[in-house]
C-alpha cells in the first residue's frame, strides 16, 4: 500500500483504498462495500462508496504502480503477456457494459459484463497488470445510457482484441520485458492485433481457429506450434510474428499435454512447412523442446485461467456491486492490487522457504487463509455487530418501500 499511497492527495480516501484492499483479502463470504465496511468497523458503508464512485484519485495511475509491483516481484526473466477475457454474471440492464453475450464463465449466453485483462506470467508466478472493459454496440450507440454510466464521452467501441493491443501496447511501452505475447483464437484470429504486434518485432504464440488461413512467404519453411484438445489439433500458430495457419481439426497428434482446457487436454507438438502460395501446412512433428518455441510457452497460455479463478475467488474480483465506469475501474484495479499482493508473497514465501516432508509449498489460498487470520481478522463487540444488523434492516426496509411505491405507480 506504501506503493500507491502518493496517488491520494487527501488522507480519507487513502485510509479507505487500505482498508477496502485488506477487505478484499478477508476471505469474506461476500465482498462489497457493506461487507468491508463491517469488517474493518465503520459505522455505514459510506466512506468506502464515496471512495469508488466520487473521490479523486486515479485507478490508472495505480494499475501502474501494480504493473511495476509485479515486475519487482515475479521477476524479469522468461516473461509471458497473456491476454483473454472474462465474464460478470449480472442482473438488469443498467451495469455499465451489461448485455445478453457469450461469457466463458456460464459456457453460455447470458446477462453478463465482460473485460479483457492482461496477465503476466513468469516462472514464479503470475496475476493481472491490466484491464479493459468491453462496451457493445448496444451502449457506444446510446449516447444517452453511456452518461448514465459515467463512459466518457470520447469512449468510443473497440473490440476485444482492440483491446488487448492497447493493453499490450501499454505494457510494452512501460519497458516491460516481455519475451512472448500469447491468446486465445479470439486474439489469433484478428489481422489487427497480429499486425500491431508485428510491427513492434513482438514474438508471440497466438492460437487460431480451425479453419483460419494465413499467407506466408512462399518457398520459405516455418516451424509452428500446434494446439489442440483432446489429442486433435486444433490450430498451428507461428513461432516468429506472420507465420501462422490453421492444421486440419481431424488430424491425430502426439504431442506434450500441456494443461487441461474446456474441451480436454491442450496437447502441443511442432511443424513445419510451406506449400502453395505460400501456406504454412502441417510438417513432420518434432521435439517442442528442440524448438525456439516451447510447448511450455504455449502451455503458460492457460495461466490466466488461473489468475480469473483465483483473483474471483480470493480477491473479489467479480464481486463488484458498482454500476458506472468509474467505480469498476476503481473496484477492478484494487481487486488485482490485492491479488498480486497474494502472488508476489506467494513467490517470496517459495524463495525464502522450503517446505518440509509431507508438506506442498504454500499456495495463494494458504496464504491468504494465513494472511486473513493474523492480519485482517479485527475483532469488533457484539455491540458494532448489532447496529450493523439494525443498518441493513433499516436500508432494507427503505428499499421495499421504494419498490414498492414505484409498483402502485405503474399503469395497470
Amino acid at each position: 500500500m506504501g506503493r500507491i499511497a502518493g496517488r491520494f492527495a487527501r488522507v480519507e480516501p487513502r485510509r479507505h483504498a487500505r482498508e477496502l484492499v485488506l477487505g478484499l483479502l478477508a476471505g469474506l463470504p461476500r465482498k462489497n462495500c457493506w461487507t468491508h465496511a463491517e469488517h474493518v468497523g465503520h459505522a455505514t458503508p459510506d466512506g468506502l462508496q464515496h471512495l469508488l464512485a466520487r473521490a479523486k484519485w486515479d485507478a490508472e495511475a495505480i494499475r501502474d504502480d501494480l504493473r511495476g509491483f509485479v515486475v519487482d516481484h515475479l521477476g524479469a526473466d522468461e516473461v509471458v503477456l497473456v491476454v483473454d477475457e472474462t465474464g460478470d454474471l449480472k442482473k438488469g440492464t443498467h451495469t455499465v457494459g451489461v448485455q445478453r453475450q457469450y461469457t466463458g464463465t456460464a459456457g453460455r449466453i447470458e446477462n453478463s459484463q465482460v473485460a479483457v485483462y492482461l496477465a503476466y506470467s513468469t516462472p514464479r508466478g503470475h496475476t493481472a497488470v491490466d484491464r479493459e472493459l468491453y462496451v457493445p454496440w448496444s451502449w457506444t450507440d446510446d449516447p444517452d445510457r453511456c452518461r448514465a454510466a459515467g463512459i466518457p464521452e470520447t469512449h468510443t467501441f473497440a473490440t476485444k482484441p482492440q483491446l488487448a493491443v492497447r493493453m499490450i501496447e501499454r505494457a510494452l511501452d512501460a519497458g516491460i520485458p516481455a519475451g512472448w505475447v500469447t491468446g486465445d483464437e479470439v486474439y489469433g484470429d484478428n489481422t489487427h492485433l497480429r499486425t500491431a504486434l508485428e510491427k513492434r518485432g513482438q514474438n508471440y504464440v497466438l492460437a487460431v481457429s480451425c479453419r483460419h488461413h494465413i499467407a506466408t512467404p512462399a518457398g520459405n519453411p516455418y516451424q509452428g506450434l500446434q494446439c489442440g484438445r483432446g489429442g486433435r489439433v486444433a490450430a498451428v500458430v507461428g513461432e516468429f510474428a506472420g507465420a501462422a495457419v490453421a492444421a486440419d481439426e481431424e488430424m491425430p497428434v502426439a504431442g506434450t499435454v500441456v494443461g487441461d482446457g474446456g474441451q480436454g487436454p491442450v496437447v502441443v507438438a511442432v511443424a513445419f512447412g510451406s506449400g502453395p502460395g505460400g501456406q504454412l501446412l502441417p510438417g513432420p512433428l518434432r521435439d517442442p523442446l528442440d524448438q525456439g518455441v516451447s510447448a511450455d510457452l504455449a502451455g503458460r497460455r492457460w495461466t490466466v485461467e488461473e489468475t480469473f479463478q483465483s483473483s474471483k475467488g480470493l480477491a473479489g474480483l467479480d464481486e463488484h456491486q458498482v454500476r458506472r465506469w468509474t467505480s469498476w475501474h476503481r473496484w477492478v484495479t484494487l481487486a488485482m492490487l490485492a491479488h498480486a499482493f497474494l502472488a508476489a508473497v506467494t513467490a517470496l514465501e517459495h524463495d525464502q522457504h522450503k517446505p518440509s516432508d509431507g508438506l506442498i509449498p504454500l499456495t495463494r489460498n494458504e496464504i491468504q487463509h494465513l494472511f486473513t487470520t493474523f492480519v485482517t481478522r479485527p475483532l469488533h463487540t457484539a455491540i458494532h455487530r448489532l447496529r450493523w444488523s439494525q443498518w441493513r434492516r433499516r436500508h432494507q426496509a427503505r428499499a421495499q418501500a421504494a419498490h414498492y411505491q414505484r409498483q402502485d405507480t405503474q399503469p395497470a
